[in-house]
């Protein structure tokens, strides 16, 4: 079912898969590996195993194009629902406590496939 309301998002979302591997901040050594669905300099949604409760905080890795090593962050799920029975969820985070080169980071990656995909058009 398609959202027709306002749009409430602050920053601009891209639909880009990338790896991810994220744990509950609290769980030291109980990563899971998956991948974002969409992202943006304020939040991102992924494809979980299991259903999180909202305010669940994440840490999460994240592969980006051009860095070497992975972005390590911490999100607060916001909303997580199931898509396929006892298997697939979609958790929608949150950034938390991102510093300003991180969310640059994050953003020159939206603005560069913003672009490839309208050059391809």
């Amino acid at each position: 079912m398609a959202y027709n309301g306002k749009e409430r998002r602050k920053y601009t979302r891209i639909s880009r898969t990338f790896i991810v591997s994220y744990r509950i901040l609290k769980e030291v050594d109980n990563y899971d590996l998956t991948q974002t669905k969409n992202i943006s300099t304020g939040g991102m949604l992924l494809t979980t195993n299991r259903l999180f409760g909202p305010g669940t905080l994440l840490a999460i890795d994240i592969r980006l194009p051009f860095l070497i090593e992975p972005l390590n962050l911490k999100g607060q799920v916001i909303d997580s629902r199931e898509v396929v029975k006892n298997l697939i969820y979609d958790t929608h985070l949150e950034l938390i406590d991102a510093d300003e080169e991180t969310k640059e980071v994050i953003n020159k990656t939206v603005v560069y496939h913003l672009k490839k995909a309208g050059e391809q058009k």
